[in-house]
């Protein structure tokens, strides 16, 4: 801001005249600098830059200063007075004491301040904020008294009843409990009756047996108030919560009205720039003390505690298990002890690196928010004060607030292990170089795109069966799924439920079951492959022939997969009106015409999102191929001593990782389908209107 304003502007955005008239001749001045002519703005700027220079010494600002020295001394002294008001307080309840001393604060800044309101707006906002306590305050305080009077009445009038004898009372309650429950029942034989005859539903019933129950609940409540104890209970329970939450929503709602007041009138200030954010540099929440934020600046001292005692050192490899914080990260433990391993410096230096980012953030935020603070502040916009700050988190902050614990998970539990395996991927990591690895740029990746070595020569034979096992097991899922819900739903067909429940079994049935089940009847000596070789004339072994046995992945998992989407495609189609089919066939579509045009072009307009989570599922079902072959049959000519015919890229991952121990290796390829899976989903995610949306 290059010269003051001539108006300020408060938080709603209306603008105010100034009351401090040093400010406003350099405000006028300037505005005639940015209208003169080249000949007279050296006389102007002069002009300025002296009375900038003598803004301390102007007749207002000396009258300022002196009013500011009487408000503190004023404050001061008004402390002292509430403090002994409220220790001296003829009202026992603290509440009530507390409350009475702060009206009479109020009726001494109102009489004190009142003088003063032309002089500047914050004795302006000091005065209107005490006509409003005095508005407010004697209101919550008679109502507390009353509320405090009204439970001490009801409590001797308890006590009174519990001495006399209640038994008729009593007596009365049980004949009609009695009476009401008899009713109850039959109604609720009644009903049971007419959903027997057919008159209403089983839904029905059970939807009036609850109307009933609640009735019955409410009218025994009801009756047990005419017994006088009772009653009295239940309005000494209704005072106590007044007392509790009543008073204080009471006292909220004169903050809110305070609150407005703030934000209505303006601060006029002498910086022309924000400056105080930059002490947030050295420690966060330095700035907000400036700002007079006191809570505020507390929570960023907690984070400051946070960057000074837990991000930094970590970072520089104190706390550590092993590692050395981000040096570690670097050094992978190379020339260190023969206990040292590098996977843990290399963890613990990601843990560090992200524990750093959270100290930025924290410096970002402390830093951005003085700035905004004092931005508006120069403006003529008020600081928030706590309550405002607390009102403004519960309305727009909540999703930020609820969202920070999910977001410290997921860094720690989701973020490094992902960040973990893609850094793996630059390492040498494989069976010579467990304990102590280095960094070896792209050397994975080339192997992996050149097939070369005993881990990369099977990689592109694995990855073309994986697309083909990929595309032929969801189709073939979704195609049977489809087309077995199509035929239940025809009104022709008897038993839906019986052949429901049978299309469910696949899904129904833990899979590792029915994979084991199928694995063992396809065994050499097993009795598929006994019937099979039977009809065949000769010896069919599936789990010995490559191809065989991915013919078998395929038929298996398209059964497996097909109850999920046979289950979704049922729920669809009984909610497409048949309005729909009605008028197509009035028009003289056939029934594929009907299917083509009508069922199909609903039904993936609901389940395109699912049908892209099928594909990619079954990119890496690792399951299916483990527990029916273990990837094989193995052909070690092709696919070398790692991987069998069968194995797909996951379950190819897992035995150059887990078993032969190439984790660098490994994680390169898990980048790769990680990269790949994300740009399928997008592609098929983009084309749905749910995502568009």
């Amino acid at each position: 801001m290059k010269y003051y304003p001539v108006q300020v502007a408060d938080d709603i955005g209306n603008l105010h005249p100034r009351k401090h008239l040093a400010l406003a001749e350099l405000a006028d001045l300037g505005l005639q600098l940015e209208g003169a002519r080249p000949d007279q703005k050296a006389g102007l700027k002069a002009s300025l830059a002296s009375k900038q220079r003598q803004l301390a010494q102007h007749p207002y600002s000396q009258k300022l200063k002196a009013f500011e020295q009487k408000a503190q001394a004023f404050e001061a002294d008004l402390k002292d007075k509430q403090s002994q008001w409220q220790n001296n307080s003829p009202y026992k309840d603290k509440r009530v004491a507390k409350l009475d001393a702060e009206l009479k604060a109020a009726e001494e800044r109102s009489a004190f301040y009142q003088a003063y309101q032309e002089l500047s707006y914050d004795a302006e906002l000091a005065y209107l904020i005490s006509q409003r306590q005095q508005l407010h305050l004697p209101g919550i305080i008679q109502q507390q008294l009353d509320l405090e009077k009204s439970l001490a009445e009801k409590e001797a009038l308890k006590a009174e009843a519990e001495k006399q004898d209640r038994g008729a009372v009593k007596a009365d309650i049980a004949a009609y409990r009695k009476q009401r429950q008899e009713v109850y029942q039959n109604k609720l034989a009644d009903l049971k009756a007419k959903e027997r005859q057919g008159q209403i539903s089983s839904k029905a019933l059970a939807s009036e047996r609850k109307m009933e129950k609640l009735a019955l609940k409410e009218d025994l409540a009801l009756k047990e108030l005419e017994d006088p104890v009772k009653g009295l209970e239940e309005q000494i329970r209704s005072i106590k919560h007044s007392l509790k939450v009543g008073i204080k929503e009471k006292y909220r709602v004169m903050q809110a009205d305070i609150s407005d007041l703030r934000r209505r009138t303006p601060v006029e200030v002498t910086a022309k720039h924000p400056r105080k954010f930059l002490l947030n540099l050295v420690l966060p929440g330095l700035a907000q003390l400036a700002n007079k934020q006191y809570i505020k600046a507390i929570l960023f001292f907690l984070g400051s505690l946070f960057i000074g005692f837990a991000a930094i050192p970590y970072a520089l490899g104190y706390g550590n298990y092993q590692g050395q914080g981000v040096a570690g990260l670097i050094s992978l433990a190379q020339g260190g002890r023969r206990v040292d391993r590098s996977i843990i410096f290399m963890i613990e230096g990601i843990m560090a690196i992200f524990l750093l980012i959270l100290a930025l953030a924290i410096y970002y935020f402390a830093i951005r928010d003085a700035y905004r603070v004092e931005k508006k502040r120069i403006k003529g916009i008020r600081p928030h004060n706590w309550f405002e700050t607390k009102e403004s988190l519960e309305s727009h902050g909540f999703p930020y607030i609820v969202s920070t614990p999910a977001l410290l998970v997921i860094i720690f539990i989701v973020l490094v292990p992902v960040v973990t395996t893609i850094l793996l991927s630059f390492t040498s990591m494989d069976p010579k170089h467990q304990s102590k690895f280095a960094w070896n740029g792209l050397a994975n990746y080339k192997v992996i795109a050149l097939g070369q070595g005993v881990a990369g020569k099977a990689f592109w034979h694995i990855l073309s069966w994986t697309i083909v096992w990929t595309l032929a097991a969801t189709t073939l899922a979704i195609l049977i799924g489809f087309i077995l819900a199509l035929l239940v739903n025809q009104d022709r067909i008897r038993g839906k439920k019986l052949w429901r429940t049978i299309y469910l079994l696949p899904w129904a049935v833990p899979a590792f079951i029915t994979i084991m089940f199928f694995s063992v009847m396809l065994a050499p000596n097993g009795i598929l492959t006994e019937l099979i070789s039977g009809l065949a004339g000769y010896v069919v072994n599936v789990k010995n022939d490559t191809t065989l046995t991915r013919i078998a992945l395929v038929l298996l998992q398209g059964w497996l997969g097909s109850s999920y989407i046979f289950l979704l495609c049922t729920g669809i189609l009984q909610s497409i009106p048949q309005d729909l089919y009605e008028a197509a066939e009035i028009d003289g579509a056939g029934s594929w015409k009907r299917v083509q045009h009508i069922t199909i072009p609903l039904l993936l307009y609901q389940i395109a999102p699912l049908l892209v989570t099928q594909y990619t599922f079954n990119f890496n079902n690792y399951s299916i191929i483990a527990l029916f072959n273990n990837g094989g049959p193995f052909v070690p000519s092709k696919y070398g001593n790692l991987a069998g015919s069968s194995d797909i890229l996951i379950s190819y991952i897992f035995k150059l990782t887990i078993e032969n121990q190439y984790q660098a290796l490994g994680a390169a390829i898990t980048i790769l389908i990680s990269l790949v899976l994300m740009f399928v989903s997008f592609l098929g995610f983009r084309k749905t209107k749910a995502f568009n949306d």
